[in-house]
């Protein structure tokens, strides 16, 4: 089944403001709210939906992206800002992620752990962070990479009992003598840091929390326009949270390689293009290799040496709106290093005849025929 248009499931236009973003967000909430909703599975999906919706068109970035590319750009596991949590966030991933939202006054008594009780907290493992290395074919065109990851894991046989300090509450209520009179706080616990659970059963190898380092193979699709520096958020496949908690995320750092051919500014390609005397006097075509293949160019008669060619549209597509950028040829002429004696009378010729000088003098195409016969 495909995915809904996030703004056709907050109810809102594209020209929406942040704040009628999060309007949207919090009717949606409350009205498919679990604790509003027990047991009904339909209103679940569209609660996890509308955050989905809401995680994308809430960052500024994410939006972008979103506007341009569609949820190829933002969504599963190589998009860009990691939306499309929806198949694999549960519940207490969204109370986490948007708790300013819930805590308010909007949503009241609601539970579902997004509340400021101070109750037993939803661990999350820690992110990781690695580099890929792309092309610049790879960076126009999208790829998929698949990467070996280490990452801590729960250790097979790993088991957790209650909390004995908390009971598994995640807290610690406390007394203390005022002049006020005595006052109750509620802090973390102390043991088990808000989790209600502690380690029973540890594997050998595992540390104190039932984890262990392991390798874990993952595919990261990586869409069309990604640029040197920019992160890709794969959720989930961070390192595991002990006892049941929730992984972190891998964040993928984008770095380009260096091509020795095309070299990029921006949007925009450029690389250099050599020919001969011969070739820039004459006029030639030539074959050269672009991000999308390779393509004749002509060369044209008399063309002089830092001569730019553009090719529209062969550059990279563009991130922040839409359409590609271009790409420029550099012109080179490659002057004659070592000439035959009939090469250098030539040249002697013409230079002491006044017809071979640096600036147009109304006679190249006579000097052109000449070198036409000469290299012929």
């Amino acid at each position: 089944m495909s995915k809904r248009d996030y703004y056709e499931v907050l109810e809102v236009s594209k020209s929406a403001s942040t704040d009628e973003i999060k309007k949207a967000y919090r009717k949606m909430a409350i009205k498919y709210h679990p604790d509003k909703n027990p047991g009904d599975k339909e209103a679940e999906e569209k609660f996890k939906e509308a955050a989905e919706a809401y995680e994308v068109l809430s960052d500024d970035n994410k939006k972008a992206r979103y506007d341009q590319y569609g949820h190829a750009g933002v969504g599963g596991a190589g998009g860009f800002g990691g939306g499309g949590f929806g198949g694999g966030m549960n519940m207490e991933d969204i109370f986490s992620q948007f708790g300013d939202i819930f805590g308010g006054g909007g949503f009241g008594g609601f539970g579902g752990g997004g509340g400021g009780g101070g109750g037993r907290q939803q661990v999350k493992g820690s992110n990781l962070r690695i580099r890929i290395k792309l092309n610049l074919e790879e960076m126009v065109n999208g790829t998929q990479k698949t990467l070996k990851v280490k990452k801590m894991k729960m250790a097979e046989g790993a088991t957790s009992k209650t909390c004995p300090t908390c009971n598994g509450a995640g807290v610690q209520m406390k007394v203390m003598n005022t002049m006020f009179g005595q006052m109750q706080t509620q802090t973390t616990c102390g043991t088990c840091q808000g989790i209600g659970k502690v380690a029973d059963k540890i594997p050998a190898g595992a540390n104190a929390q039932g984890l262990i380092k392991d390798e874990e193979e993952i595919t990261i699709n990586i869409p069309a326009g990604a640029r040197d520096g920019i992160q890709l958020n794969v959720r989930g496949k961070g390192n595991d949270a002990p006892f049941g908690g929730i992984p972190g995320d891998l964040l993928v750092i984008v770095e380009e390689e260096v091509d020795n051919t095309i070299k990029r500014e921006g949007d925009n390609l450029h690389q250099e293009l050599y020919v001969s005397f011969a070739e820039a006097a004459l006029g030639t075509k030539k074959e050269i290799p672009t991000v999308g293949g390779k393509v004749k160019i002509t060369v044209d008669p008399g063309t002089q040496s830092g001569k730019i060619l553009r090719l529209a549209g062969k550059g990279l597509p563009s991130i922040d709106s839409y359409g590609k950028g271009d790409m420029f040829i550099h012109i080179n002429v490659w002057t004659p290093q070592r000439l035959t004696k009939d090469q250098k009378d030539f040249f002697e010729k013409q230079m002491s005849s006044g017809e071979m000088v640096a600036e147009p003098s109304g006679k190249e195409k006579t000097f052109f025929d000449k070198v036409k016969d000469l290299f012929n």
